[in-house]
């Protein structure tokens, strides 16, 4: 079936879900009154029109299921059932499947399809985001991952709760996407914004997803978000030189060097695989971080991560990392985050887009992670905006990299110094690996790979 095409309720579960493993979960008790809570004239005969049509008595099929192996509640929407729409039943069916999903342990699936709220309903139809938002909140305080697909379309009151409230979320390539649906847009919206890729691109999905890769993505996300672990990640193999600088400015050159290996050389040593986290989910993405969940090449455990790429991190960085460090936190993942970066990127748009404020976000989740965190300075470790990235007394540093309150060439303009004596400063600021030991701000130097 060609990609564009769109997929029934039924066929959206049979795409996604291990061979003969969904079983349907029984239909809350609920009937609406002679044309539901409004009257609207000619509503029964509606609904009874899309049911001869589709074969389903609501807008959700809901039951579970294995994925690629793991077992998950799945919530799949009917586009064909009056747009997907959420009504009163539509709300009983939802709230129940989180229910079992909380009472049996298990994450849960939202597969999205929607134009949005019933309007044959009205209020009574609307509040139902309130609803199905509030058992969304309960099942991720209960620690559970939700992972949701962005069918075709994905817009509304269904985008804005079951899908954009999801921990991670996946569009599949030929997805509409957004809160305002084709016919209640400006006319002249630009069609890219209400897109998968439109909405990959400002940061509000983590990955769009092609229908034949979907399966297999799905399975991996949810194998990596499904098994806790109470212990620290192991602290990564130096993979650059095994000897110490001999000077600040000698530490500083070997954390610049371009042929240092950088943090995504670390990544791909550490994992056997790995997915991405993307976006900040306020309109901004930041290619100099990468974030996501692994498989330790040590054991084969869960590890979230965060990594500088070793450029200047900006404020959607900053805010990936800390919702990263939140849901690892949630379900129970142990952190590994990799330190490169000459510091937080300080030009205009940088403040404009909360610089200040998303630095302190991220230095908050890492105080209050539940999960424990462990750190590796790979490359450059400048000043806040390094540190911002760095666990509180389990951070470790590579023989080529430096940590420093700041850069030794500004800190030389700030104490008004001439330029020829940055070398100096670089050395008075004790920036070097075995100084950061000694200073206690390191708990030590990985060492090779045995």
């Amino acid at each position: 079936m060609a990609d564009t095409a769109r997929l029934s309720a039924r066929e959206a579960l049979a795409a996604v879900t291990d061979p003969g493993t969904f079983t349907e979960l029984p239909a809350p008790d609920g009937t609406y009154a002679p044309d539901g809570p409004l009257s609207w004239d000619g509503y029964d005969a509606a609904r009874a029109r899309a049911t001869a049509r589709t074969g389903e008595a609501e807008s959700v099929v809901c039951g579970t299921a294995s994925v690629g192996g793991t077992r998950a509640v799945l919530v799949s929407f009917e586009f064909g059932f009056l747009g997907g729409s959420l009504g009163e039943r539509t709300g009983d069916r939802i709230e129940a499947a989180y229910t079992f999903a909380r009472a049996h342990r298990l994450p849960v699936v939202p597969l999205v399809a929607t134009g949005g709220s019933r309007m044959q309903e009205g209020m009574r139809a609307l509040v139902q985001l309130q609803r199905v938002a509030r058992q969304s909140a309960l099942t991720r305080e209960a620690g559970l991952a939700q992972v949701a697909v962005l069918r075709d379309p994905t817009t509304g009151g269904g985008w804005a709760t079951l899908g954009a409230g999801a921990d991670v979320i996946l569009a599949l390539e030929s997805a509409q996407v957004g809160f305002a649906g084709s016919r209640v847009r400006p006319a002249d919206a630009d069609p890219a914004a209400y897109s998968a890729r439109g909405q990959l691109a400002a940061g509000a999905v983590d990955a769009v997803v092609h229908r034949g890769d979907l399966a297999g993505t799905l399975a991996g996300w949810l194998r990596l978000l499904t098994r806790p672990s109470d212990d620290p990640a192991p602290v990564p193999y130096a993979l650059g030189r095994g000897d110490l600088p001999a000077t600040g400015r000698d530490a500083v050159r070997r954390a610049r060097a371009t042929e240092r290996p950088r943090a995504g050389a670390y990544l791909d040593a550490y994992f056997r695989s790995r997915v991405t986290v993307g976006g900040d989910r306020c309109g901004g993405t930041d290619d100099g971080v990468l974030c996501g969940f692994g498989e330790s090449a040590r054991d084969g455990r869960t590890v979230a991560y965060a990594a500088q790429l070793g450029t200047a991190t900006r404020p959607a960085g900053y805010r990936t990392a800390a919702r990263l460090v939140r849901l690892a936190g949630r379900l129970g993942v142990p952190v590994l985050t990799l330190v490169d970066t000459p510091g937080a990127a300080n030009d205009a748009e940088a403040e404009r887009s909360g610089a200040g404020a998303a630095i302190a976000d991220l230095f908050t989740a890492l105080a209050a992670s539940p999960v424990p965190v462990t750190t590796l300075v790979v490359g450059e470790g400048g000043s806040g905006g390094a540190l911002a990235l760095a666990a509180p007394e389990n951070t470790w540093a590579t023989p080529d990299s430096y940590f420093s309150v700041i850069a030794p060439e500004l800190a030389a303009a700030i104490l008004k110094r001439d330029p020829d004596e940055t070398d100096a400063t670089a050395d008075q600021l004790r920036l070097r690996p075995q100084d950061l030991v000694e200073l206690g701000v390191v708990r030590g130097i990985a060492g090779t790979a045995p």
